[in-house]
C-alpha cells in the first residue's frame, strides 16, 4: 500500500503524472491502475487528467504482476549483461521478440520466462519485461527489465532519448551525404497495410519520425551506415533508408528484390534471408544505481561477409 498527501510542489499536476512518479511505474501503467481503481484520491476514484490540490490524500496499491500465460521455453540466449534489474541480450536474426498471432512460441519472451521468473509486468501478459523491440530479422542489443522499477526507468530513458541505440545498416549505393537528418513522417501504407511508408505531414495516421544517418564506410556500390533513432516508429530505419534512395541490402519489404539478386550474384553470394541491419551499440543509465553502461555486439556473420565482399572493413568499427 502507498499513501501520501499532495505537497505544494505537486499541486496542480495531473494525477497520473504524480502517481507514475511516486509509484515508480510508467504513466500508461498509472492510468491503467487508476482505471482499475487501484489508486484513489481522497478515498474516491479520479480521472488520470484530474489536477491534484494541496492536501489531497492519495492512496493505492500496486497489484503483483499478472502471471503470463505465455509458455516458458528453454531457448539459448546470448546474454551480454545481467544483474538483478536488467538483462541485455544480443538477439540473433530470425528470432521474434514477443508472441503474436502466427508466432505463439519460440520468441525472446518465451526464452526469458524460462531464464528469469521475476520479470516486469508492465508490458502485459504477452510482453513481460520487454522495454523496446527489434524486428524479427534485425539482430542486436535488446534491453529487458526484471522488475517494474527498472521497466519504468528504461522506458523513460527511451522516451527522453537519454538511452542511445545505434544501428549498423549496409545499404545499396553510395550516399551523397556524410551525415543526414531524415525527418519524414511514417504511417501505415495506404494500400498495403502490412507495410509502413513515408506519408505527407498531416496525413491520416502519419506520425513524426526522425533518424540520423552517418556514413561510416563509403564503398563502390554500397555503404555502411550508422543509424540513430530520434523516434521509434515501426520499421523506421528501413523505411527512412529506402526513402533516401539507399534501401537496406536484402530487405524483403522495402528493398528491391532484383537489385538485391544482382548485387549478391556479382559477388558470388546467394541473397541472405534477412536484411543487413544490426543494433550494435547501446548506452543507458542503470535505473537503480545510476551507473552509465555501454554495450556493443559484433555484426552477424551474413552481414560481415557481405561487407567484406564489397571491400568493407568490419574490424575498423
Amino acid at each position: 500500500m502507498l499513501e501520501w498527501v499532495v505537497t505544494e510542489a505537486q499541486a496542480g499536476a495531473r494525477a497520473d503524472v504524480v502517481i507514475a512518479e511516486l509509484a515508480e511505474v510508467t504513466r500508461t501503467a498509472a492510468q491503467r491502475l487508476m482505471a482499475d481503481e487501484s489508486f484513489l484520491i481522497n478515498g474516491l476514484p479520479a480521472k488520470p487528467s484530474a489536477r491534484l490540490r494541496l492536501g489531497d490524500a492519495v492512496s493505492g496499491e500496486i497489484p503483483p504482476p499478472i502471471p503470463s500465460h505465455v509458455e516458458a521455453e528453454v531457448i539459448e540466449l546470448d546474454i551480454v549483461y545481467e544483474d538483478g534489474d536488467i538483462i541485455v541480450i544480443n538477439k540473433p536474426q530470425g528470432l521474434v521478440v514477443h508472441p503474436a498471432p502466427g508466432t505463439p512460441s519460440g520468441t525472446v519472451v518465451n526464452a526469458i520466462l524460462a531464464h528469469a521468473t521475476d520479470l516486469s509486468g508492465i508490458g502485459g501478459e504477452q510482453r513481460p519485461g520487454i522495454v523496446h523491440r527489434l524486428d524479427k530479422d534485425t539482430s542486436g542489443l535488446l534491453m529487458i527489465a526484471k522488475n517494474d522499477h527498472s521497466h519504468a526507468g528504461l522506458q523513460a530513458q527511451i522516451q527522453t532519448r537519454t538511452a542511445s541505440r545505434l544501428y549498423l545498416a549496409l545499404v545499396h549505393g553510395t550516399p551523397r551525404f556524410n551525415e543526414a537528418e531524415v525527418d519524414a513522417p511514417i504511417g501505415r501504407h495506404p494500400v498495403d497495410r502490412k507495410r509502413m511508408a513515408v506519408l505527407s505531414p498531416g496525413a491520416s495516421g502519419a506520425r513524426s519520425a526522425q533518424t540520423r544517418l552517418r556514413v561510416l564506410q563509403a564503398l563502390p556500390d554500397a555503404a555502411l551506415v550508422e543509424a540513430a533513432l530520434r523516434t521509434g516508429r515501426t520499421h523506421q530505419i528501413r523505411v527512412h533508408c529506402a526513402y533516401t534512395g539507399h534501401p537496406v541490402l536484402a530487405d524483403p519489404v522495402y528493398g528491391v528484390a532484383t537489385l538485391d539478386r544482382r548485387w549478391f550474384a556479382a559477388r558470388g553470394m546467394a541473397p541472405p534471408t534477412a536484411q543487413m541491419l544490426h543494433a550494435y551499440r547501446l548506452k543507458l543509465t542503470h535505473p537503480r544505481t545510476g551507473e552509465a553502461l555501454q554495450f556493443e555486439a559484433p555484426m552477424p556473420e551474413p552481414m560481415r561477409a557481405a561487407l567484406l565482399a564489397c571491400g568493407g572493413e568490419p574490424g575498423s568499427l
